[in-house]
């Protein structure tokens, strides 16, 4: 198969373009929607949204990837309107994580002590939502989930978010789509989590590896054969609670994993938010990596088949179903 799931259907793989693997679009905390002071007009949002997707698509992107999961702000038919009007491919996914976003059912489910869902439960939620098509909660599904997503504890993985990673592998596995995880405290003990179900290694990637507490881990990773993301191009020192490598020094680091060889496994993008409601956006433009750090990364001396194996053939071949 060369085909990539997106909200509107099937595309051929080598017409997703430049993908941002791993952004936001409509990012909800799960609970703002309910809070008193937080106000979601989602056809305010869908103005903001699109003009954000088109000056991405003006800049030379093709494709961007919402990597919020099931319930963080997930709007199928608000991604379709999106897709629709500003001709960017748009590939949702699904996935929860970490523990402490789960809502209360997935924690204690009807269990006598509760006990944490295990694997092959979240595999058979999330391959459903590849399979029979992502969620519109109690009314349809709808087109194919792209990418299970999910989140390790900061601190360390938990008992829930192991069974989180082995049951998004597992989903991922049985469905043919790729598992991206933010790691918690250890992403190599956290990777092998993942690869002892059996999934290939380049069906998965290990996001976060451009925070200041992960260096010489994304060479590593990428030795075994998983994709390296730096995904917070843009953002620099303190964000969300954790130290962000500099542009200058993500730059640097790329340079470093293409001259190791490694450039074949290394995806970049913002982890940029469109809109925000009840956390802090991460205000940086889809477009960034584009207009501001490829010039950066020219400077170290990567050349045009350098960058379209970084931005295009990366995502292309993590994306396609297997």
């Amino acid at each position: 198969m060369t085909t990539v799931h997106t909200v509107l259907g099937p595309v051929q793989a080598d017409e997703l373009g430049v993908v941002s693997v791993h952004e936001a679009l409509l990012s909800v905390l799960p609970g703002a929607q309910y809070a008193h002071d937080i106000t979601i007009d989602r056809a305010e949002a869908f103005t903001v949204l699109k003009a954000k997707l088109t000056a991405l698509r003006e800049a030379g992107g093709g494709t961007l990837v919402d990597a919020t999961g099931q319930f963080h702000g997930r709007d199928l038919k608000l991604l379709e309107a999106l897709s629709r009007s500003t001709g960017v491919h748009i590939v949702a996914s699904t996935g929860q994580g970490p523990e402490e976003l789960l809502g209360g059912y997935f924690l204690t489910p009807q269990t006598n002590p509760p006990t944490p869902w295990p694997a092959e439960k979240w595999a058979d939620l999330f391959g459903k939502e590849i399979t029979e098509g992502m969620v519109v909660p109690r009314v349809e599904r709808r087109a194919p989930a792209g990418l299970i997503a999910t989140a390790v504890t900061r601190s360390g993985a938990t008992a829930t978010d192991t069974e989180l990673l082995r049951g998004a592998a597992r989903a991922a596995l049985a469905t043919g789509v790729p598992v991206s995880f933010r790691y918690g405290s250890d992403p190599l003990a956290e990777l092998d989590v993942v690869l002892a179900e059996g999934l290939d290694a380049g069906r998965v990637v290990v996001a976060g590896l451009d925070r200041v507490d992960a260096a010489g881990l994304a060479g590593k990773v990428a030795e075994r054969g998983a994709y390296a993301a730096l995904d917070h191009v843009g953002t620099e020192g303190r964000h969300d609670g954790t130290d962000h490598l500099t542009d200058a020094a993500r730059a640097a680091l790329v340079a470093e994993l293409v001259a190791a060889g490694a450039g074949h496994r290394v995806l970049l993008s913002s982890s940029a938010t469109g809109a925000a409601f009840g956390h802090p956006a991460t205000d940086v433009a889809y477009s960034h990596v584009l207009t501001d750090f490829v010039p950066a990364l020219r400077g170290h001396g990567l050349g045009d088949e350098d960058i379209r194996r970084l931005l295009v053939e990366n995502p292309a071949a993590l994306l396609t179903v297997s």
